[in-house]
Order: C-alpha cells, then structure tokens, then sequence
C-alpha cells in the first residue's frame, strides 16, 4: 500500500481536481487508484457536466499510470475516448 494522500499527490492532479473527487467520494490517491480512470471520470462527468472533459479522463489516466497526460500510447487514448462516448449505465 502507498502512503495516503490526496489524489493532488498523483501527477497532473491539482487541488481543485480534489475538491471535485471529494464530492463523488473519492477522499485519497489510493481511493482514487481503486476505482480507476474511467471509473472515476464517469462519476465526475455524472455530478459536473461537461465541465469534465476528456482531457480530464486522460489526466486521470496519467495520474495513474504516473505520466504526463500528453505522453499516455494513442492507442490507449483512443480507448479511452470511445469508453468516454459509453454512457455509465451501458457499460
């Protein structure tokens, strides 16, 4: 286990990324690790709107896999993006 922290202790993760987290129940870096990009995304995209981009899903995915969201394989953003079109309650 690492040590706790607030998801702002991941790369591209910033304070007010925290506050939000928060409000969908994710507290820690490790909360946020458990439940995943896509996861995660999904719940903010559900509370926030379309205030939460794309780009935030890859910055999730950077975060966790501890890369600048600008460097995350293109075949991996294309995954993404097409799970981001995927409405939660399909998936």
């Amino acid at each position: 286990m690492t040590e706790p922290g607030p998801p702002s202790s991941l790369r591209n993760l910033g304070p007010k990324t925290d506050r939000m987290l928060r409000e969908v129940g994710v507290e820690t870096a490790d909360e946020l690790r458990a439940l995943g990009a896509e996861e995660a995304w999904h719940r903010l995209r559900f509370r926030f709107g379309k205030q939460v981009t794309l780009i935030a899903l890859y910055a999730l995915e950077g975060a966790l896999t501890d890369r600048d969201w600008r460097h995350l394989p293109e075949a991996r953003r294309v995954e993404l993006k097409a799970l981001a079109s995927v409405p939660a309650h399909f998936r």
